[in-house]
């Protein structure tokens, strides 16, 4: 089996560069900004935050009151409109969903290289000018689909595609959390003009794109169904299952909700065997990769790496050599078609075909 295992978390994407780190405008400074992108940039390799970009100048001062490197300070008009363009090469966009177009469209003006979270925007629609705004004016454009940077999943993939467990015949999947813990049914993710959609969306899109980087396949046609019990999830989703059929037969059943215990997996059974992780969709959590097969049996407790740092060195990395990082825009926009596909079931009740 052509999997070296004895190097389970080693940067199989890196090259090492003279050039300089790029350098990052944080474009939202929301909790995750604050707390997961900016600490990991801090610890990177390749890339430093030089710029911060947020609703109020305040806000940002206040931010970069506790960071060394900061050479500006910028509103969201600010930064539309160009100034301290010559102090960033690349933003971090990370707002609600329904803003990351305008502020991708700033950057593409600019000729700054973009890394957006996921999902792309609210619509598709929205993420289709998204994507076209970075084509049109040539600029790199990542979505920020961190799992396909995480080593267990890189590990996976690589087994799965050398046949490790033969050919796979179904997938489960689950992530859950408590967000109500985290945020009140004041916030933006219960906005579905903000959000597009509160869970199947949110988390969702963690099996879904997973599967679809480990399989190297797109899904052809879903089924859905959503339930809300908390008065919060009024008019949206707070549990989903769902269903992805692929062209080869696969099929994969997955379960989301916002309302249980925090726990993820991810499970491939195959016609000669099987794999799965434990944990595998949370930042900086205990993964655990089991694969029984033909040639290769075992279990897998790597040391956690920092999701967010690896993801943004990745990018910075490619940046820095030329090169184009994936998963790009149009990669994205599989799967906001995808999440459309998934609630025109939820409120159809019936199997969506997609056309991708």
């Amino acid at each position: 089996m052509d999997v070296d295992l004895d190097s389970f978390s080693a940067r199989d994407w890196e090259e090492p560069t003279d050039a300089d780190p790029v350098r990052f405008a944080m474009v939202g400074l929301g909790w995750w900004t604050r707390e997961q992108a900016i600490p990991a940039v801090e610890d990177a390799d390749h890339c430093t935050t030089t710029v911060l970009v947020s609703s109020s100048t305040e806000k940002a001062e206040d931010v970069a009151a506790d960071m060394e490197g900061i050479e500006g300070t910028l509103t969201y008009d600010e930064y539309a409109d160009g100034a301290a363009t010559d102090a960033y090469d690349a933003v971090y966009v990370c707002t609600p969903n329904g803003l990351h177009r305008g502020h991708v469209e700033a950057a593409a003006a600019h000729d700054k290289a973009v890394l957006c979270e996921k999902p792309l925007e609210a619509t598709v629609e929205d993420a289709r000018a998204t994507v076209d705004a970075c084509r049109e004016a040539d600029v790199p454009l990542m979505v920020a689909y961190r799992l396909q940077t995480e080593p267990a999943a890189r590990r996976a993939r690589e087994l799965i595609q050398n046949g490790a467990i033969g050919d796979v015949v179904s997938i489960l999947g689950h992530m859950s959390d408590t967000i109500l813990d985290a945020v009140d049914e004041t916030s933006w993710r219960f906005d579905p003009d903000l959000a597009g959609g509160t869970t199947l969306n949110d988390i969702g899109i963690y099996p879904l794109n997973t599967i679809r980087f480990i399989l190297e396949e797109d899904p052809q046609a879903v089924y859905a169904r959503t339930e809300s019990e908390q008065p919060a999830y009024e008019g949206t989703d707070e549990h989903g299952a769902f269903q992805l059929e692929f062209p080869g037969g696969t099929l994969a059943s997955c379960t989301v909700t916002h309302s249980a215990t925090v726990t993820s997996s991810l499970r491939f059974v195959g016609t000669d065997g099987e794999l799965s992780i434990e944990g595998l969709f949370f930042p900086n959590t205990r993964k655990v990769l089991r694969v029984s097969g033909p040639e290769i049996e075992g279990e897998f407790r790597p040391e956690p790496v920092d999701q967010m740092r690896e993801e943004f060195d990745y990018f910075a990395n490619h940046l820095q050599r030329g090169l184009d990082p994936e998963p790009d825009g149009e990669h994205g926009m599989v799967d906001m078609r995808a999440i459309r596909a998934l609630y025109e079931s939820a409120e159809s009740g019936q199997r969506v075909e997609l056309d991708l």
